[in-house]
């Protein structure tokens, strides 16, 4: 323990004016520091276990002399009882800082919350609509009703309040931004800008809340599709027309692809030696890349196509190295008064192989890039499956280009005994 020295008056500090270290007195260890430049600060000089310490008390004036030994005395207490006084500090100062992040946290608003996300997970989106589908929905269903609310704040009763308007006549759509806001604000949990379980979630929770059964109010409705046997004569309507949209949408339908993979195709994906278009995994719905394989009428078609220069797309659009839009083929359609739309081509295709063929389901699933097994079927389907669906695409291509039988002028095969 320093020795107590002789305890300065208030006097006698205001006239300390060479820089260094000046006892006080009083309280042991207790200094006037006096700086180069002439300013005092209250130090205490102390030693807590085999640390010493230099434990600022105030600077001086503001702080007066009498202060200055009631907050040393103060330090001294502490030391005796145990405690190390800088430790502490430092443990008071991180609680603070942490007490003002967790109140600077808890003040994030849905909309805040919504678009942190958006932009924290768009960039592993595949579709580049996708955020923009975020945002359009939760501005037009949600930010009107909880987009400035605290998340924290956020109950079923608000959830139930945005998506019982619309439950009955646009499930889909609203079960899609019931989904949204379920995601939303689990990330919000997860980010501790609130806590408790999620509104928003269905199983458990929604499901209860007396919403009538998705099963009935949701029925899944696919595409509209033209019947197999109108094929032909679209097609030959839609061959009189020039342009690349007419044949982008008979590329459509020939090779039985989504609208968007035909659209963003591009020259280097096609071996036409091998008459095979090779489509890399960002392109596909599933993230995996796939090969279609080229039937004739397909290679006629591409080896028609102009080529324009600038750009290595199939399929340009007016602007400049972009395709052509999906609403372009979906014109053609309605201009040409046909009530379906270019993704209805792959439920004509499916529908026309089943019914119509003897190919396995599972040819039929990969000709349409769905998944069909595990990893044991995946390398059966990348040798043998192909060359099926090679003759697949043939007969689907022949049949696109076949006139129906109508009428009784049906020969038979073999004359009756």
């Amino acid at each position: 323990m320093p020795r107590v020295a002789k305890e300065l008056s208030a006097i006698e500090i205001k006239r300390k004016t060479s820089p260094g270290y000046h006892p006080v007195g009083g309280v042991a260890g207790l200094n006037l520091q006096v700086s180069e430049a002439g300013t005092k600060s209250w130090v205490m000089r102390c030693k807590v276990g085999e640390k010493r310490r230099e434990i600022g008390l105030g600077a001086y004036p503001g702080v007066g002399l009498a202060l200055a030994r009631e907050k040393a005395q103060q330090v001294r207490d502490e030391i005796v009882a145990g405690v190390d006084p800088v430790a502490q500090r430092l443990v008071n100062r991180q609680s603070i800082v942490q007490a003002q992040l967790e109140e600077k946290a808890m003040q994030w608003t849905f909309r805040a919350c919504a678009e942190a996300y958006i932009k924290a997970k768009s960039p592993g989106w595949k579709n580049v609509k996708h955020a923009s589908q975020w945002t359009n929905t939760l501005e037009t269903y949600v930010h009107p009703s909880i987009g400035e609310m605290l998340v924290r704040n956020i109950n079923i009763g608000h959830i139930t309040a945005i998506i019982e308007p619309y439950w009955a006549t646009k499930n889909e759509t609203i079960n899609r931004v019931r989904n949204r806001i379920e995601l939303v604000l689990d990330w919000a949990t997860v980010r501790k800008y609130r806590s408790g379980d999620n509104p928003a979630r269905w199983k458990g929770n929604l499901d209860k809340a007396g919403l009538a059964d998705r099963s009935v109010v949701g029925k899944v409705t696919g595409h509209r599709a033209l019947p197999a046997a109108k094929v032909f004569g679209f097609m030959e309507e839609l061959r009189k027309s020039k342009g690349y949209g007419p044949r982008c949408l008979e590329f459509v339908v020939l090779t039985a692809c989504r609208s968007g993979e035909a659209r963003m195709a591009t020259w280097t994906e096609f071996d036409m030696t091998e008459k095979t278009w090779n489509i890399p995994g960002e392109r596909m719905k599933s993230g995996r890349p796939h090969r279609v394989p080229l039937s004739e009428e397909v290679i006629s078609l591409l080896n028609g196509l102009e080529r324009m220069k600038g750009t290595e797309l199939l399929f340009p659009g007016k602007k400049e190295d972009s395709p052509i839009s999906d609403m372009t083929m979906t014109k053609i359609m309605r201009d040409m008064g046909v009530d379906a739309v270019p993704h209805g081509f792959r439920a004509t295709f499916s529908s026309w192989t089943a019914s119509s063929t003897a190919y396995p389901s599972e040819v039929r699933e990969m000709a349409l890039a769905h998944a069909i097994g595990d990893g044991t079927v995946a390398a059966y389907q990348r040798s043998d499956l192909f060359e099926k669906r090679r003759n697949l695409m043939a007969d689907w291509a022949r049949f696109t280009n076949t006139a129906p039988i109508v009428g009784d002028n049906v020969v038979p095969m073999h004359k009756a005994a």
